[in-house]
């Protein structure tokens, strides 16, 4: 085993509600909130607000009410899978810092699911007139609108999509965004770019044949089973025995009701239906997590045929648009993982050290940092580039190769590095003939290009100009004892050697702390020279004898 579990991993979703609560992750609210208007802006401000992100919380809403005065008896949790990667890592059951390390065991490792009979997610079961009665279907679900003022409906956004492969019978589980059209009637978006959605090849292959595609959408389930929903695994590996991998035990399933599938058997509430691959239905706009209102496009339509639920669940919705966001959390650890084991695994690149997707407003996909040992081989460098940038079509627009000492989180690093350590003439590559990817439609080009970018350092230079990491070890100490304001620490926060700089220099700087600083003046004024220019560089003559 690649990890040490601190925790075993949820077993359904309301167990990690309760852990969230124990380590003081949760907030409830049991104050009457708007799911129309209140509900996602509120939990947004913690996105928003300049809150650390190891601060953010989940959400519990207990007296959820509506625009048109409906009160519902479902609570809304927002935020509870992954408002930070301390959250995200609870539905594991792992630290954060093993979180790349499982995905890959998990990938590599899949567990097969377990069937049962008798399931939670069948405590109640609503299928025929109960479906389009007034207040009936859909509309008892308290389901919220992500970006009031510009969404057209509210949205199941929390969810994990159940389709099988008519051909292959291959289960594909996705995390697509659903909108309410009536109480039996759902507006269903599935990718359909290069290297879209799984569920759209399956419904492609139910078109050809002339059938609906049989659908159970879940929302609300153990964290693993969620997870897997946003990754782009390959079509054939089924996720729910990745998420089993991830568990590290077999997930429970069950036969869904009204439609031939297997579904989390421990789930809070699935909506089950057929999926119309004649008709299309316009749908959005919707704010999604390129961080533009989608505006509206022909999609989908699935007819609820029933909805089943537990006698007492909880309705999960995940925070998506403008990241940083719920959504970007959800996948980035898993995308990080996938990318650096092409580039360190599958291309064997030297010296690669870390790959890291950026987050804030780009989502992601667009704009990654590849990490390298100090000294790795320009070759090298190029070869990652290039892989990262070709792995997936929606991935890799932009990719920048930095040193081991730039942190890719903190981007005033990444412009010192580019300003210092990268030629554009020489290293900059831009590369047409790239697909546009995941973003707005609104004004859009039919196509792209690449940026690639080597920012690494490519010969030794002299060390950064900070004090040196003792003496701000020291101080912090100090600061903290003065009572002064909190610090938010960035990289880089201390000087350190870049490779020119000798014991001499050395001996000097530490001959200043000590106060010696007389005895370097005796030093260099037994050492002065004649017929020189200012400021020629001392090794340049000293050097010469």
């Amino acid at each position: 085993m690649v990890h040490n579990r601190t925790i075993e991993a949820p077993s359904d979703f309301q167990e990690h509600l309760r852990a969230l609560e124990e380590r003081g992750l949760l907030i409830r609210i049991d104050r009457p909130i708007n799911k129309d208007t209140e509900i996602h802006p509120l939990v947004r401000w913690q996105f928003l607000g300049g809150y650390p992100e190891e601060e953010r919380k989940a959400f519990l809403f207990t007296n959820v009410v509506g625009s048109g005065g409906e009160k519902y008896d479902i609570p809304v949790v927002v935020g509870a899978l992954a408002a930070s990667n301390e959250i995200y890592a609870m539905g594991m059951g792992v630290p954060v810092e093993d979180l790349g390390a499982v995905w890959m065991n998990a990938i590599d490792h899949p567990i097969e699911p377990v069937f049962v009979e008798n399931a939670p997610c069948h405590e109640v079961v609503i299928t025929g007139d109960d479906l389009t009665k007034p207040g009936g279907g859909l509309a008892m679900l308290p389901v919220p609108i992500s970006t009031p003022g510009f969404d057209a409906a509210p949205y199941l956004t929390a969810t994990v999509c159940v389709t099988r492969d008519p051909e292959t019978g291959v289960r594909n589980m996705g995390t697509y965004r659903a909108g309410l059209k009536a109480n039996d009637r759902l507006g269903v978006r599935m990718a359909s770019r290069l290297s879209g959605a799984g569920g759209y090849l399956h419904w492609l292959k139910y078109q050809k044949l002339g059938q609906p595609m049989p659908c159970a959408i879940v929302v609300g389930c153990a964290p693993v089973v969620v997870f897997t929903g946003p990754q782009k695994l390959a079509i054939d590996q089924d996720e729910m025995a990745v998420a089993g991998g991830l568990a590290g035990r077999a997930m429970r399933v069950t036969r869904a009701k009204t439609v031939d599938l297997e579904i989390p058997a421990d789930a809070e509430i699935v909506v089950e239906g057929l999926i119309d691959t004649d008709m299309l239905e316009p749908e959005g706009p919707f704010g999604e997590s390129h961080g533009h209102i989608a505006l509206e496009d022909f999609n989908m339509t699935m007819r609820v045929t029933a909805i089943t639920m537990k006698k007492k669940p909880v309705f999960a919705s995940v925070l998506s648009e403008v990241t940083p966001s719920e959504s970007s959390i959800l996948k980035k650890t898993a995308y990080e993982a996938l990318f650096f084991q092409h580039l360190k695994h599958h291309l064997d690149i030297k010296g690669i050290k870390a790959v890291s997707m950026h987050e804030p407003l780009t989502n992601l996909r667009k704009v990654i940092f590849l990490q390298f040992a100090q000294g790795a081989l320009q070759t090298e460098v190029w070869r990652a580039l290039q892989g990262a940038a070709s792995l997936q079509a929606q991935c890799g627009k932009i990719v920048i190769a930095v040193s081991q000492d730039i942190d890719p989180l903190n981007a005033d690093a990444i412009f010192w590095s580019l300003a210092y350590r990268s030629n554009p003439i020489e290293d900059v590559q831009l590369v047409p003939h790239r697909a546009g990817g995941h973003g707005p439609k609104a004004g859009a080009g039919s196509g792209d290009s690449t940026m690639l970018i080597d920012a690494t350092l490519k010969h030794p230079t002299s060390p950064l100009a900070l004090p040196a990491k003792q003496f701000m070890e020291n101080s912090k100490k100090l600061w903290d004892e003065l009572g002064l304001p909190r610090l938010s620490v960035k990289a880089p926060w201390h000087g350190y050697d870049l490779g020119d700089w000798s014991a001499e220099w050395q001996s000097f700087a530490d001959a200043a702390t000590r106060g010696q600083w007389r005895a370097n003046g005796e030093n260099t004024y037994a050492r002065r020279r004649g017929g020189l220019k200012p400021e020629t560089p001392v090794r340049n003559v000293e050097k010469k004898k």
